[in-house]
């Protein structure tokens, strides 16, 4: 790589070793490790295909990374940019697993109030969902579980807090989820559909 910006660029050995060297180590550790998050939610949410390819590009730009500091032991900067990179490239790769938002998520809502307006709202919208009657340490509640896709999650938590902003409530990631017509109607079907718009505004 030194060869190349000499000859190329003309970069004197100084300004590679104490600045292009550094930024080179500092962003493929940054593509690394975000990489490596975005495999790891891949694989959490079954995508097989892209997880493989995620994992090569990863492990081929950890190696280039690793090699330049093998090759340059003496640069302290390049341990501070490894290590930089590191830490950015965490950053980043958990922006993107947010943003992306990949896979379902199991929601288990526990109220111990009066749960009927919400569950009668729950069944005009098009999330699918079990209501149970249980006993708590005071006093009885209701749990209400449901599976949603990530990306829906805002939604499904504004309706709670809409109708039970004291509720307690757990999220889970979930790797598999077998419908068996519980799930519910998807966006077009059926009649809750042409209700989406007006849960949507009573929602914000």
């Amino acid at each position: 790589m030194e060869q190349f910006f000499t000859e190329n660029f003309g970069v004197s050995k100084t300004l590679f070793d104490w600045v292009i060297l550094p930024l080179v180590v500092f962003l493929a550790r940054i593509a690394d490790v975000s990489l490596s998050t975005t495999r790891i939610m891949f694989v959490m949410s079954g995508r097989r295909n892209l997880a493989p390819i995620c994992g090569f590009v990863e492990a081929t730009i950890w190696i280039l990374a690793i090699g330049q500091i093998i090759r340059n032991l003496g640069n302290p900067v390049s341990y501070i940019a490894y290590a930089g990179g590191f830490a950015t490239g965490t950053y980043i790769g958990m922006y993107l697993e947010s943003k992306l938002a990949l896979g379902k998520v199991i929601v288990r809502v526990i109220t111990r109030i009066d749960a009927a307006d919400m569950i009668a709202f729950l069944k005009t919208s098009r999330f699918g969902f079990t209501n149970l009657r249980a006993e708590g340490r005071k006093e009885n509640v209701n749990v209400i579980f449901s599976v949603i896709e990530r990306r829906d999650l805002p939604e499904f938590i504004s309706i709670i807090k809409q109708f039970n902003p004291n509720a307690f409530y757990t999220i889970e990631s979930v790797r598999y989820v077998s419908d068996g017509g519980l799930m519910g109607p998807e966006v077009g079907d059926g009649p809750a559909s042409e209700r989406l718009p007006l849960i949507r505004r009573l929602i914000k």
